[in-house]
């Protein structure tokens, strides 16, 4: 058993909670999913469990955690700096474990993840990893390590559609407890089996967590109910009290009134009337203390608004957006052939998604087509890569980086447009890099939105966003008037926005939606 008893979490830089008095037990078969929007604390709470000297310098905390005989095995969202420039097999060795597989060991759980059995082996650096290959690496040392208690934070991110599979036959199969914080709704509603919801409220002034003991989607589906209950009784209240309160003024003016016009020659209905006046004061305070118990209109995390494009975003149906060709496409540094015979045709505003096997070569494939399409004179078109650091300056703030020319004017629209995007005025002064991945994407997607693209070109749109603002995000991308190319394991974004899947193999790309 696992507990965690009055956890309070607050930011140092601007004092804010984001997390009060939490208490929470992990259970063998737990299976629970922390979801919230992107700052609301997931991550950190995750850091704090495992090891609380990791958010030191930016949080003070408060609580304790109780351990009875288990072992923490911990994925962070982001492969540690330190193992960047380790290759594969030198970071394997770094575990004590991992002498002592056998080769049946190794050659299983290689089999399992969907990696060569030499996987273990090879001399590349662990960055130079696709995206998915480093989730499954590190999933991989984990597991040699036999923990008891599972703390994954964003397992989901990067990997292709079978290895997501096989995270949820794992979560799902997994004896001791799981703690996991996820963006695939898919995934969340396949494996979570209790939720904690983590909201800001009042513009991130307040903040509050729910602790529910049902399947996701039964949460969601409840809480939804929940809402519109409340709702409804608050307006009901509101209007008997409009009602009551009238009928009340109402009285209570006509014995003013009468009190006003008594004679003096008629002491006894005078005092009458003086009487009749206490108690209608008196039933004035019954009002008010009923009015403190009145049902209270529901708090909910306000929704993210957000738009991309206009008309002027639309392709004409008969435009070619690109006809590319590709004999072969070959890792980076060319050590190896990723595919042949590549050929991709988009025309007017198709929005596709490119999904394969981790390590096939997407990222690879995506971003060259980028560099072609940047340099059209005929597009607009923007380019939002897996890495953000890419594209973003760690060190400026979100509103430095969106204009950085410093006019007055339109550094408060960016203001307005950020609080839309739910950032706080004191999350749009703090430097990108202590901003969560999804306030990242989110700047990101302001910079596309005030491009005036045609063409979105974007690799894992939504891995960084909440499940709550995915359906958001989807219909985002679903309404923009232009084309979008990109690569995607979002089971959910590929239904609902795309209209055309490829599948890249080593044979090339071949249609499957």
């Amino acid at each position: 058993m696992f507990q965690i008893k009055n956890v309070t979490l607050v930011h140092r830089k601007d004092l804010r909670t984001i997390i009060d008095d939490l208490s929470l037990t992990l259970n063998n078969g737990d299976r629970v999913v922390m979801i919230g929007e992107e700052g609301n604390g997931k991550s950190t709470l995750m850091k704090w469990i495992y090891d609380p000297s990791l958010i030191e310098d930016y949080v003070e905390y408060s609580g304790e955690k109780a351990v009875s005989g288990e072992k923490l095995g911990y994925l962070p969202q982001e492969l540690p700096e330190e193992d960047k420039d380790k290759t594969v097999y030198e970071y394997f060795c770094e575990s004590l474990f991992f002498a002592e597989q056998t080769p049946g060991d190794l050659s299983k759980t290689a089999n399992e993840f969907g990696v060569e059995k030499e996987f273990w082996y090879r001399d590349q650096k662990m960055k130079t990893l696709s995206g998915g290959e480093r989730v499954k690496a590190r999933m991989m040392r984990i597991l040699m390590e036999s923990p008891t208690i599972l703390l994954l934070d964003e397992p989901s991110n990067d990997i292709d559609i079978e290895t997501l599979e096989l995270m949820e036959k794992l979560i799902n199969g997994w004896k001791g407890a799981v703690l996991f914080i996820s963006h695939d709704e898919t995934l969340i509603e396949h494996t979570a089996n209790r939720v904690v919801h983590f909201e800001q409220l009042r513009r991130k002034t307040k903040c509050r967590h729910t602790v529910a003991n049902v399947p996701y989607r039964q949460y969601v589906e409840e809480r939804l109910r929940g809402f519109e209950k409340q709702e409804q009784m608050a307006i009901t209240d509101r209007k008997e009290k409009e009602i009551r309160d009238a009928k009340y003024r109402r009285l209570l003016s006509q014995v003013e009134h009468a009190q006003g016009s008594v004679s003096r020659q008629a002491p006894s209905i005078g005092k009458n009337l003086k009487d009749k006046m206490h108690s209608v004061k008196s039933m004035g305070k019954r009002f008010e203390r009923l009015d403190e118990q009145m049902t209270e209109m529901p708090e909910q995390e306000e929704a993210i608004f957000f738009k991309l494009g206009d008309d002027t975003s639309a392709i004409p149906s008969g435009k070619w957006v690109i006809q590319y060709e590709k004999e072969i496409l070959t890792t980076a540094d060319e050590s190896r052939v990723l595919a042949r015979n590549l050929e991709l045709k988009i025309r007017g505003s198709e929005k596709i998604a490119i999904v394969g096997t981790n390590g096939c070569g997407k990222t690879t494939l995506i971003s060259l087509i980028a560099r072609q399409l940047l340099e059209r004179s005929d597009l607009r078109a923007v380019y939002m890569p897996q890495d953000y650091e890419k594209l973003l300056d760690m060190d400026m703030t979100p509103v430095d980086f969106l204009d950085p020319s410093g006019d007055k004017e339109q550094r408060t629209r960016i203001r307005t447009y950020l609080g839309a995007l739910k950032y706080t005025a004191d999350e749009m002064d703090h430097p990108i890099r202590e901003l969560s991945g999804g306030q990242k994407a989110k700047v990101l997607l302001l910079k596309m939105s005030m491009s005036d693209a045609n063409v979105l070109i974007l690799d894992e749109p939504t891995r960084n966003f909440s499940p709550l603002s995915g359906p958001v995000i989807r219909r985002m991308l679903r309404e923009f008037p232009g084309a979008i190319i990109s690569v995607s394991h979002d089971r959910k974004y590929l239904s609902e926005v795309c209209d055309k899947i490829y599948r890249l193999t080593d044979a090339g790309l071949a249609l499957v939606k």
